[in-house]
């Protein structure tokens, strides 16, 4: 679904950065994501890939109580604070809510590490829940740090249900027409600022940028398939070349600097110039543009349909869900996030690897069904 060209330099407003505010905490918010980063373990792989391993979460008397005492539980499913042992894997339990009338409006979900498997492919259950949600009236929103070019893999399976906000926020994806809806960029000035701080800050750090349709990187940033043919220059020219694709994210990877020191060092050298978080498991920072993150585009787009928080419910396993997930009125960690994911939302699923996702969406269906068939006998 990728365009084989470039688009026409575009006077459209929707291409222009816009002054998000953050729906939860306002202009300071572009902060947060590297606030709550700087804590994290190392759990995600390159650019975009899912979690390597999972976690248990511990056993309840009830399958239907939230997390009670989130934060009590550590990276590697021991009791941080209490020191008990970790429970086993066959004891894993869905902690979810009772959907009372009217019931969630709009499902918010990442893909990595959440919706989608260790391997990248989508369950049938999942399709078929992702399916009957929409067909319920339920919309779905695909919340992820994919870029657009990597969206046709999911956009194959998922091509009839919803749309995608990619990049971590910086741009809007219709999956039904493979459309670029609205990009937020991060301004190419911005951007150079950032890479000749962390360049002085930390000498060995390289640089790619992240463009609506395309990828490019220095000759020294360490690639992965499917981007390492990518066209390749220094920093200076590659945020010159192709100005008339948006700007989405600048990378920046360090060969050997630990990624917390890395993301907190970034942080305090270039916080104010962007959005800084991190996804993966090395040294590899993803930066947009100030105040863009998954909430800000999700509430925007939210508010131009009428949904408010409240009708929100939200999927997520990485410290880059966070913000989505403080905002949505419901939220929901995999049993395989990030222990920061798990202490952010109130309730927890099963994993990506045990259609999580899935579950909690054949509940809110089963609860919309109840009650129409009791309000059928009335």
């Amino acid at each position: 679904m990728t365009p084989a060209s470039e688009p026409a330099e575009s006077s459209d407003p929707r291409y222009r950065p816009e002054a998000h505010t953050d729906p939860r905490t306002g202009p300071e918010h572009h902060q947060q994501n590297a606030r709550h980063d700087q804590q994290s373990p190392n759990r995600r792989h390159e650019d975009g890939d899912g979690p390597d391993g999972h976690d248990e979460p511990d056993e309840r008397s009830r399958p239907d109580a939230p997390d009670e005492h989130p934060e009590h539980h550590g990276h590697d499913g021991h009791d941080d604070k209490h020191g008990q042992q970790e429970h086993s894997s066959h004891h894993r339990q869905t902690y979810g809510k009772t959907f009372a009338d009217p019931g969630p409006r709009l499902i918010a979900t990442d893909l990595d590490g959440t919706l989608l498997r260790d391997d990248k492919t989508i369950s049938q259950r999942t399709i078929a829940a992702l399916a009957a949600a929409e067909d319920a009236g339920v919309e779905v929103f695909f919340v992820t740090g994919r870029p657009l070019r990597w969206m046709g893999v999911v956009a194959q399976h998922l091509a009839g249900h919803g749309m995608a906000i990619v990049a971590n926020g910086a741009a809007v994806y219709d999956l039904r027409a493979g459309t670029l809806i609205e990009a937020f960029p991060l301004p190419e000035d911005d951007a150079l600022t950032i890479a000749h701080a962390l360049r002085a800050a930390v000498p060995g750090t390289t640089f790619a940028v992240e463009r609506t349709f395309g990828f490019w990187h220095e000759p020294a940033y360490p690639a992965i398939e499917p981007d390492s043919s990518a066209p390749r220059a220094g920093i200076e020219e590659l945020l010159a070349a192709h100005r008339a694709q948006p700007l989405l994210k600048l990378l920046a990877k360090h060969p050997s600097l630990d990624p917390d020191e890395f993301l907190a060092l970034a942080s305090t050298v270039a916080g104010e110039h962007g959005e800084i978080t991190r996804s993966s498991e090395s040294a590899l920072l993803e930066i947009s543009g100030v105040g863009v993150s998954k909430a800000t585009t999700l509430a925007k787009c939210c508010a131009e349909r009428g949904v408010t928080a409240s009708e929100v419910v939200a999927f997520g396993d990485m410290p880059n869900d966070l913000a989505m997930l403080e905002w949505a009125g419901t939220s929901y960690a995999v049993a395989n996030a990030h222990p920061h994911v798990r202490a952010a939302t109130t309730y927890r699923t099963e994993s990506n690897e045990d259609d999580g996702v899935a579950l909690v969406i054949e509940r809110i269906l089963a609860a919309r069904a109840e009650r129409a068939a009791r309000d059928a006998g009335r």
